[in-house]
């Protein structure tokens, strides 16, 4: 018996082989991968069979145009598939680890995708300084940056907000805490009816929380929310995409004396040259150091 046509959707979200899917006409499937095969994404673009009433079995993947994730020496997670930026979201409270916005910049470049950073809470004095620092640096490094409160001044938050993700396909990423649900609960007013249609739909009870999940922006594009993560792992990048990542890294290397300069001990390297003078940040040097030695 044909149950129907194949057809093109959109993967929202994810749990272990099970997905949910949304179609053209905005109709939920709860689909599987046809085969063992687990390999779809949140953002992956498909092309399913229906299998049942709202059940549909995934029969290929469209070519993505990038795929953000995270990997340590253990694990490698995916994020999201198709998107057109990626947002990091930062507060004073609780504490903010620069390391980890550089991180999340440094995996969004080598997949060739625009970065925002939005430093949120600014209602908040304490830790008000460094968090206000750390903006100013990566406004220098020429990274575009938002300061909002989501909470206490929300009209303000989604007018800098929404022109920016209209029409986008935007990851939000950050540690736990730093306000990213309030920021969706912005941009997206009926998002928490939509998480509580995902359980039911995944038949995985409350575990879908902790997995990435694509919610329609009312004006066009979309916000994909992750779960805040304490680390951001980049075991996935090659020396050369660390060295790209870094805006002021890169218009120097050329200047070392060695063509294979890792600019870590090697004579007559121009990194640390402008390390010495103060044209690069310590901080940032070690950063890099840090990430380069562990490979």
């Amino acid at each position: 018996m044909t149950l129907g046509p194949p057809f093109a959707a959109r993967v929202i979200a994810t749990h272990g082989r099970t997905s949910l899917l949304r179609d053209a006409q905005h109709a939920a499937w709860s689909a599987v991968r046809r085969g063992r095969r687990a390999d779809l994404v949140v953002g992956d673009r498909v092309l399913a069979s229906p299998s049942g009433p709202g059940q549909a079995a995934v029969e290929s993947i469209e070519p993505r145009t990038n795929l953000l994730y995270r990997a340590d020496e253990f694990k490698t997670k995916e994020l999201a598939a198709n998107i057109d930026q990626v947002i990091v979201v930062f507060a004073s409270r609780p504490s903010f680890s620069r390391w980890f916005i550089w991180r999340a910049l440094l995996a969004a470049s080598a997949a060739g995708i625009d970065t925002l950073v939005v430093r949120n809470k600014t209602d908040l004095s304490e830790g008000a300084d460094a968090a206000q620092q750390a903006l100013a640096e990566l406004e220098a490094l020429g990274c575009r940056t938002l300061s909002l409160s989501a909470r206490t001044q929300p009209d303000h938050a989604l007018d800098c907000l929404a022109p920016l993700t209209r029409g986008r396909a935007s990851l939000l990423v950050g540690q736990s805490g730093m306000g990213k649900s309030t920021l969706l609960n912005l941009l997206v007013p009926d998002a928490q009816a939509l998480t509580r249609e995902y359980s039911p739909s995944l038949n995985q009870g409350r575990q879908t929380t902790t997995a990435a999940r694509w919610f329609d922006l009312p004006d066009g594009g979309a916000i994909i929310d992750t779960p805040g993560f304490k680390e951001f792992g980049l075991a996935h990048l090659s020396f050369e995409q660390i060295v790209a990542g870094l805006p002021e890294f890169e218009p120097r290397v050329g200047g070392c004396r060695f063509l294979d300069c890792r600019h870590l001990a090697e004579p007559d390297c121009a990194i640390r040259a402008a390390v010495a003078d103060g044209r690069i940040a310590t901080p940032r040097y070690e950063f890099y150091r840090t990430l380069v030695e562990a490979r």
